[in-house]
């Protein structure tokens, strides 16, 4: 039998606002069960540091909510978020990028892609302590092929997607699909795909035995004739499960920890591994293709991506957000010619940049995930738009 990996990783990730949200309702005590999950991994990698092997991806929309004054002032008496972040600068694990706004890449217009991408990388590397980040985490596992020159371009090695959508360019059997990173290839760009298991990560984010997980293991790679790389990725401060504040009944205490006892004590059977440890020591050969396609969510399985854009007002909301984005880029393209002629060109230019910044927010995916009901929200950052557009638009006219 070849040697087995595991590869655990948890996404954070809160609507931009929600926090203060949550905290002025009637839901305040979800807010600090929330914060406490932010700060509980390092805690949880304590004493455990020489054989912990933790991945995190962490959405800009948190990121944003983390770094604001009037957060960590807020929640001051909960938890110290300076604090945690601290640890998690000095931690080892492994931190994957993301979009800023917790875009679906697929559903977006391409040419807002690059600040969605580029923006969370300065956030990423301020606030996480970090200077590159070696892999990519697509907001809701919302991944083309189209995307793979873009992320070449800055700088990730790997991508992680569902390993449902993997177009094997052969005859692959079961295990393959699910347990071997793979190249990808795209507009003569490159980068290595690495399958999610879907089912064991839908195990993982609602209690998970680790005498189960580790037989599961055991029983899924068994005919395994490669080095097999498991890969389990979740939510990770949804439910009880997380969020419970008795540590010794939740995924730490009862899954984690034990899980890494176990691999001390020799008995496991596989080992906890971080990805980029992985592709070093065996980088991946064969080539495929990904459809494009999304995590599984609630009832659906996320290959037509139908939970963002299922409603009339779904569409209706992404018809809008493609206008604004042409409309922006026209803007843009005009005062990148005519900025000369202006006379407050540094007014303009902060016009259209506050107009970019509502464009991106619309495009966040809470906005279209729950039906039609936030698609309002998306709605009034295009408002907003529009109206410094259209400001910008009025001082070429007076040029």
């Amino acid at each position: 039998m070849a040697d087995i990996y595991h590869a655990l990783g948890l996404h954070m990730h809160q609507p931009l606002g929600n926090l203060v949200a949550l905290h002025n309702s009637d839901e305040s005590w979800e807010a600090k069960q929330i914060l406490w999950c932010y700060d509980r991994p390092v805690r949880m990698l304590e004493g455990y540091e020489d054989v912990a092997r933790l991945h995190l991806s962490f959405s800009g929309t948190l990121l944003k909510q983390l770094e604001d004054p009037g957060v960590r002032q807020t929640f001051g008496d909960v938890v110290n978020i300076e604090d945690f972040l601290n640890r998690y600068r000095r931690s080892n694990i492994e931190f994957v990028g993301s979009g800023l706004y917790h875009p679906v890449y697929p559903l977006i217009p391409q040419a807002d892609w690059e600040a969605q991408t580029e923006w969370w990388l300065g956030l990423g590397r301020h606030l996480l302590g970090r200077e590159s980040f070696p892999g990519f985490w697509p907001p809701e596992m919302g991944f083309c092929m189209e995307m793979i020159p873009l992320l070449q371009r800055h700088g990730y090695k790997y991508v992680l997607v569902d390993s449902i959508y993997i177009k094997p360019k052969r005859e692959m059997r079961w295990e393959e699909l699910r347990y071997r990173p793979y190249r990808a290839c795209y507009g003569g760009a490159e980068i290595i795909v690495v399958p999610r298991d879907r089912e064991l990560s839908n195990a993982q984010l609602s209690g998970l035995d680790p005498g189960w997980f580790q037989h599961e293991v055991y029983e899924r790679t068994k005919h395994c004739d490669f080095p097999a790389l498991v890969t389990t990725w979740t939510d990770g401060e949804n439910g009880g499960w997380f969020r419970g504040t008795n540590v010794e009944s939740s995924f730490w205490g009862f899954f984690y920890r034990p899980i890494l006892d176990r691999f001390r004590a020799g008995t496991l059977g596989f080992t906890p591994i971080h990805i980029s440890q992985y592709l070093e020591k065996y980088p991946p050969q064969e080539e495929v293709e990904v459809y494009p396609g999304a995590w599984n969510t609630e009832h659906h399985w996320g290959g037509d991506f139908i939970q963002w854009t299922g409603s009339l007002l779904q569409k209706k909301g992404w018809d809008e957000v493609r206008r604004a984005s042409e409309y922006y880029w026209q803007v843009k393209r005009e005062f990148d010619q005519r900025q000369v002629e202006l006379a407050n060109p540094e007014e303009v230019r902060q016009l259209i940049i506050r107009a970019f910044d509502h464009l991106l927010q619309a495009e966040t995916s809470c906005n279209f995930y729950w039906g039609s009901r936030w698609v309002y929200r998306s709605f009034d950052d295009l408002e907003q738009a529009y109206s410094l557009l259209d400001a910008a638009m009025s001082q070429f006219r007076k040029a």
